[in-house]
């Protein structure tokens, strides 16, 4: 591990002015990915500010039913909050469906939502990663890519993003917080993962310098019923092979509104509007949910290795819309309007 500096900040303010939109520092809360990838020599920052004491640890129902989910609230505290639980449980499948309890006790929200690839070759310096190093290749495109991306990829990357979290979140809809030397700003989480196209290193749209302070919840919509279905090689501590998060609400046994979200399959969370629109209006049976699954699928490109992730993404979508349609007047979910 090369040295680096440490500053510690008890308001965002401090912490932005540390920082001073200088990209050789970085900020840490959990750190559980950062830090990993500082002793692989991935990330090398010249120094990491600590924000783990900035008073963002709050979950709040505002006056319009938003949920307000302050920026250090851990993964475990966040699924397991009362208001979560009751009004988006969805949120909480989905992230006690990731990583080991001891991670969710330290993984902070924002953290997660800034996740990295597990993507080994990324994960490896002395591999060819466009996305690690721009111009240098893609060793995915003809590696062992089992794991890797089948939508939203291009020829300079195919990592998968690997937060289940962030699946939850694209199907509920959501909107971050973000404070920088420029002032506060929101914006839209469908819009916050960028795709890799030419320039796979520019992961998201954060500018020089801002950190997310809030995740705030679309406001929940009684009625609705909710699943997320995790594929993977063993039953726990595994990244997705391909998962599902959906959200339907019924009108008698036709579908009157759908979220529905992927991971696993994508280089960012999914959010499968394809498929909502397949659905829009129609009876809520098998057969609907295998329509709206080959729309979410119709623009895959396999590789190699991982041609079985759009059967499989289609068996995860069709037992996700099922089950959530079973749950459909018993619990309470969201009416996204971030999509």
């Amino acid at each position: 591990m090369r040295p680096f500096a440490f500053d510690t900040a008890t308001d965002s303010g401090a912490a932005i002015a540390i920082h001073g939109g200088d990209d050789r520092r970085a900020y840490i809360a959990g750190g559980t990915t950062l830090i990993d990838l500082v002793k692989l020599d991935v990330m090398r920052p010249a120094a990491l500010i600590d924000v783990s004491r900035l008073p963002l640890a709050e979950v709040e129902r505002l006056d319009d039913g938003r949920l307000r989910i302050g920026a250090a609230v851990t993964n475990s505290e966040l699924a397991h909050h009362p208001l979560v639980r009751e009004h988006y449980p969805l949120l909480a499948q989905a992230i006690l469906a990731g990583a080991s309890t001891q991670i969710r006790n330290m993984a902070t929200t924002a953290g997660n939502v800034m996740q990295r690839t597990r993507c080994p070759y990324y994960r490896d310096a002395a591999a060819a990663c466009n996305r690690r190093e721009p111009g240098s290749g893609c060793d995915a495109l003809h590696g062992i890519n089992r794991m890797h991306a089948v939508l939203g990829v291009s020829e300079q990357c195919i990592a998968t993003h690997p937060s289940d979290m962030c699946v939850a979140l694209a199907a509920l809809g959501a909107t971050l917080t973000l404070e920088g030397p420029e002032g506060r700003r929101e914006i839209a989480f469908n819009d916050f993962h960028r795709l890799p196209a030419e320039h796979p290193e520019i992961e998201h749209e954060l500018a020089p310098g801002e950190l997310i302070t809030h995740v705030t919840l679309d406001t929940p919509l009684v009625g609705g019923g909710a699943a997320y279905l995790k594929l993977r090689d063993r039953a726990s501590y595994e990244f997705a092979l391909a998962s599902a998060g959906a959200v339907v609400a019924l009108e008698g046994e036709v579908i009157s509104d759908v979220r529905l979200a992927l991971g696993g399959v994508a280089t960012k969370p999914w959010r499968a509007v394809e498929a909502e629109r397949a659905l829009d209006g129609q009876p809520a049976v098998a057969s609907s949910f295998e329509v709206a699954a080959d729309a979410a699928l119709q623009d895959a490109v396999p590789r190699e290795h991982n041609a079985f992730k759009i059967p499989l993404a289609r068996q995860a979508i069709v037992r996700a819309l099922r089950d959530a349609t079973a749950r459909a007047g018993t619990t309470t979910t969201t009416r996204g309007n971030q999509g």
